[in-house]
């Protein structure tokens, strides 16, 4: 059916185990047939046992339900193993396959998402749809099999009064198809709320330093409990929909035992049926009428997870902004480290109208360092963000030794390159695993030794843990300076022939930036350097000095020529690199 179109993601991550979904099926069968058996021993129990006063009857009949007492206990417990087995194995699958997809995505993806958002998803709605699979479902089967073998039965035992009983049932359909739509959407809804309100509260957790330094914490708790608010109406909405239906649904149906239950008391009483069949029909009537309450709650959840299912459907469905190469071209063994940009044009996704480079043309010789100066926007990180590949350009190609990087597997043009950011980013682990980040199957010893070579050693020795050390959230234990010589290390145990360094030292201070450059000096030692900086050592030392406004290369030279030029860079050297400490 179309309102639980959302729930079709679930068939390629059940394929694997159909083997138990069959065994949970039977299991199933079982159990629903064990409980329709019960009808038949309350037949005999009072036609044969109490009505001819035969205590052998009796005997059997309650040897019969204790029969079918084990049956139904030990079908009932390998139903409920077998479905939340499959509800954690499938949703653990799911969740897998979401996150390997979606970091994958390209960060021009990211500039229009938010993590929380999509973190709720995999988490939150995941979640409805293990309790959907661990639950739900098999509730809702095993109601079905019971509603419809209990009207079998009624049929069997009575058909005049299964007659009246059938009269009901559409009466029971048309609330769950009035109210259901409308719950489907609300589901929808509250879901998103929910990611909203992840995404708020994450976000302000993770500046929560920046939060406290401007003293709005109550405006971040006030902006939470917002979305906090926003995200319970939305819940409210979808709950009183659904208790609406569900209370519609149990009226009727028990309201009509009742009436059953009043004809077949007459019949009783004129002889024209037992007090066995009577008690048995009750038993049927019941059970159809608890298993139709029982199905229209447990189609609210499936409503709600289908909704989820949907969300997770669109994004599995996202496609990568940058796609890999149908045939990927290899990349000359060893990597010379020549990098061109030939007349590249290119806009971000965001700001569609505004052109982040414009006809750049560079080329940099393999070994060569090169610095990027210019205003602030003036393109030089676009400059590694299509080095790196995470966009392509609209005009022009970006080349490694002489390669388009569109023609290269993305793996191998990133283990080609390195960048020490200017905020490395570290992760919740020990220092040795942050250090070896890049290249996970590194030695100990070719570990410590990039910690030494980016002057990181004695401050790591002196951890508690030395480099089994957990670094926390984003290496917040850590200052500034010593995270950068981590970051370093991590580059330099890469040994990339391609190294990108963006503006590494000028957050640091006087001391950690001494020993920051000394370690960068290391990395940049007879391999490709492309530096964006501000500071003057790091220029000075480039071999050229790239001159970047307005997306074009507006000038070349090294430094005291651009300086003599008396152009952008002579200003720009004025106010960042103190211009006449840098005559003298």
């Amino acid at each position: 059916m179309k309102r639980f179109g959302g729930l079709a993601i679930l068939g390629p991550y059940l394929k694997p185990y159909r083997g138990r979904v069959l065994l949970a099926l039977l299991s199933l069968l079982v159990a629903a047939g064990t409980v329709l058996a019960f009808g038949a021993c309350l037949r005999a129990l009072i036609d044969r046992g109490f009505a001819q006063g035969r205590p052998d009857i009796l005997n059997y009949a309650l040897a019969s339900l204790l029969a079918v007492a084990v049956v139904l206990a030990i079908a009932s417990g390998a139903r409920f193993y077998l479905v939340s087995w499959l509800g954690e194995r499938v949703v653990g699958d799911l969740r897998r396959d979401l996150f390997a997809h979606v970091v994958r995505l390209g960060p021009a993806w990211f500039e229009i998402k938010r993590s929380g958002d999509v973190m709720s998803r995999i988490s939150a709605d995941a979640q409805l749809i293990e309790q959907v699979i661990g639950s739900s479902a098999s509730v809702a089967l095993r109601n079905t099999l019971m509603c419809l073998g209990g009207i079998v039965m009624l049929v069997v035992t009575n058909p005049k009064l299964a007659a009246w009983t059938l009269a009901v049932v559409p009466l029971t359909v048309v609330p769950i198809i009035l109210f259901g739509r409308q719950v489907r959407a609300l589901s929808r809804e509250a879901q998103a709320r929910m990611g909203d309100m992840v995404s708020e509260g994450g976000e302000t957790l993770d500046g929560v330093r920046t939060v406290q330094a401007f003293a709005q914490e109550e405006r971040a708790s006030r902006r939470f409990g917002e979305a906090t608010e926003r995200a319970f109406l939305a819940a409210s909405r979808r709950i009183s929909r659904r208790a609406i239906m569900t209370t519609l649904v149990i009226f009727i149906v028990f309201a009509a035992v009742g009436f059953l239950l009043w004809m077949g008391g007459h019949d009783v009483l004129t002889g024209r049926i037992t007090a066995g069949d009577l008690s048995a029909f009750v038993f049927y009537a019941v059970l159809v009428a608890s298993s139709g309450g029982a199905i229209s709650e447990t189609i609210g959840d499936l409503q709600r997870a289908s909704g989820a299912g949907e969300r997770l459907a669109e994004l599995r469905a996202e496609q990568p902004t940058i796609a890999e190469p149908a045939t990927p071209k290899p990349l000359p063994q060893p990597v010379k480290g020549a990098v061109a940009f030939d007349e590249v044009s290119f806009r971000y996704p965001t700001r569609p109208d505004a052109l982040a480079l414009d006809r750049f043309d560079l080329s940099i010789a393999p070994g060569e360092t090169v610095a990027i100066v210019g205003p602030s926007g003036a393109g030089k990180t676009t400059v590694f963000n299509l080095l790196l590949r995470f966009y392509d350009p609209e005009q022009g190609a970006v080349r490694l030794d002489g390669i388009d990087v569109r023609d290269l597997a993305l793996h191998d043009l990133r283990r080609a390159l390195a960048i020490v950011p200017q905020e490395p980013v570290l992760f919740t682990s020990s220092v040795a695993d942050n250090i070896r980040y890049g290249r996970p199957d590194a030695s100990d010893a070719e570990v410590r030794a990039a910690a030494e070579a980016a002057s990181a050693l004695s401050f790591i020795d002196a951890l508690p843990q030395g480099f089994a050390t957990d670094l926390g959230a984003r290496g917040l234990r850590l200052s500034g300076g010593q995270r950068q010589r981590i970051a370093i290390a991590r580059a330099l145990l890469c040994n990339p022939a391609v190294l990108l360094l963006d503006e590494a030292t000028s957050a640091l201070d006087a001391e950690s930036e001494l020993a920051v450059q000394q370690a960068l000096d290391r990395l940049m030692h007879q391999r490709t350097t492309l530096v964006i900086a501000h500071r003057l050592a790091t220029v000075q030392k480039a071999d050229r000095i790239v001159v970047v406004d307005q997306g074009r290369v507006v000038d070349v030279g090294r430094h005291a020529d651009l300086v003599r030029r008396d152009g952008l860079y002579a200003r720009l050297a004025e106010l960042q690199f103190n211009l006449s400490a840098a005559a003298s």
